[in-house]
């Protein structure tokens, strides 16, 4: 699972404005949003290159991801529902399709061996499934992928755009942004502004994804 650098991960839903559709609200609906994600990215990991089929049991995702089993279950409730994975070609019940698993199609670049120690997601050490804040870093984290630009490598998106695709509250953006920064999921890379010539501009670019593409390596001017 964890030995690819990255895996293809559908985006057309996050560009459809998917990841808006995981509201975090109390009473355990937002908290099963953010397990929702969770368990998305372990799927993505171990789905198949070819196909986008997922054979992997409770057991491994609860190990993976340090969910509970009854929050995987509400977790992968939550995926079906908003039509991200199915149920594999057999209807096995540790068997996941990624929906619209299509390598002609729109998909982004998914890290995966990055993120993983001791046979886990490490980041996800840090979740404890209470705040807004892990959901909302979470929604950035695939927005980012979905919107990174292959030829800098960075996703160039600012809080208006972030605010529409994910449905987080502007003044929420910075803090998930820090939380996300400080899991080691993404750098923070400050620019020029285009719009401003005294302004600066924040760019994103995921750890573990093409890691010897950045400015060091292409320089300024490639941005």
């Amino acid at each position: 699972m964890a030995t690819r650098q990255w895996m293809a991960l559908p985006s057309g839903w996050i560009l459809q404005h998917g990841l808006a559709h995981l509201p975090w609200r109390y009473k355990g609906e937002g908290s099963d949003n953010t397990a929702a994600l969770m368990v998305l990215t372990a799927i993505a990991h171990a789905a198949d290159e070819d196909t986008g089929i997922a054979r992997v049991t409770y057991d491994e995702l609860c190990k993976v991801t340090g969910l509970s089993r009854t929050k995987l279950s509400k977790g992968l409730n939550v995926l079906k529902t908003i039509e991200v994975i199915t149920s594999g070609p057999d209807n096995s019940r540790s068997t996941y399709q990624l929906s619209n698993y299509d390598l002609t199609a729109g998909w982004a670049k998914f890290p995966v061996k990055s993120m993983y120690a001791g046979g886990r997601i490490l980041a996800f050490d840090d979740f404890h499934l209470r705040k807004a804040v892990e959901l909302h870093a979470l929604k950035l984290f695939f927005l980012f992928a979905a919107f990174r630009d292959k030829r800098t490598n960075v996703a160039n998106i600012g809080y208006e755009k972030i605010h529409e695709y994910t449905g987080i509250k502007k003044e929420r953006i910075k803090t998930a942004i820090s939380f996300l920064a400080s899991l080691s999921l993404v750098y923070v890379e400050q620019l020029p502004s285009k719009i401003n010539d005294y302004g600066i501009s924040n760019t994103y670019r995921i750890v573990g994804v093409e890691p010897f593409n950045h400015r060091g390596t292409t320089g300024r001017s490639s941005i």
